[in-house]
């Protein structure tokens, strides 16, 4: 799969797929984009209840959201369990093409960002004693997964016209078992179509302000008490 660096308005990097023309992170700003959607009504709306978490990741493509999590773990002492699928993983070479370095300004992250991409695949691996990473190089539709298990999920696949089968009804009632009662799933999508396969799967669903160039984003809660 040919892949173009392309750099987002907030000065931050993404990639581009001509064959799809589509880009991993919003041109409006990649950095603004995974810290407004995954982190802070993501991984930080589940710190306030818990700080033992267990994240489940859909598209782990440029770690970009894996590293913005670190802190977490690095500074609040959040024990986290970071398990991430990804059916295409990005060589070296390009990751590094990607200078995520130089827009991220905690200098202590910049070593702990290639140590998430060089960890192996298919096995955990601890990162620091508060962040165990398992990258599964696997679809989501070949995933097992479990029961009642994940605080919250980052769906951060490609867009529903371009991965439709990712956007299903199947996969969203997939991603409800697997979380907890409580938990929830984040992802930069707005749209109707998708909404309603969440809500036919079970979720609360939660429309949110949206990043930099997009209105709304969405947030889906597992009922704690379910009809």
């Amino acid at each position: 799969m040919h892949l173009e660096i392309r750099q987002t308005k907030d000065g931050s990097n993404t990639l581009y797929v001509p064959e799809l023309n589509e880009h991993y992170h919003s041109v409006h700003g990649a950095m603004q984009e995974s810290q407004h959607v995954f982190i802070r009504h993501g991984l930080e709306h589940v710190l306030e209840q818990k700080k033992d978490l267990k994240v489940l990741e859909v598209g782990f493509g440029t770690g970009l959201n894996a590293i913005l999590s670190f802190p977490a773990a690095l500074t609040k002492k959040a024990f986290i369990q970071y398990d991430t699928l990804e059916k295409y993983p990005l060589p070296e070479e390009t990751v590094r093409q990607l200078n995520y370095e130089n827009i991220i300004l905690n200098p202590e992250l910049h070593d702990y960002f290639y140590q998430l991409h060089a960890a192996p695949w298919n096995e955990p691996a601890e990162i620091i004693p508060y962040f165990t990473l398992q990258k599964m190089h696997e679809s989501l539709e070949e995933f097992v997964a479990p029961n009642s298990y994940y605080d919250v999920v980052y769906f951060d696949a490609f867009a529903p016209e371009k991965q439709p089968e990712l956007w299903s009804d199947a996969m969203f009632k997939k991603l409800f078992n697997a979380i907890r009662p409580g938990g929830i799933l984040v992802t930069y999508c707005a749209k109707g179509s998708f909404k309603r396969s969440l809500k036919a799967a079970g979720f609360m669903v939660e429309a949110l302000p949206g990043p930099p160039g997009k209105r709304e984003m969405t947030r889906g809660v597992r009922p704690v008490v379910e009809r």
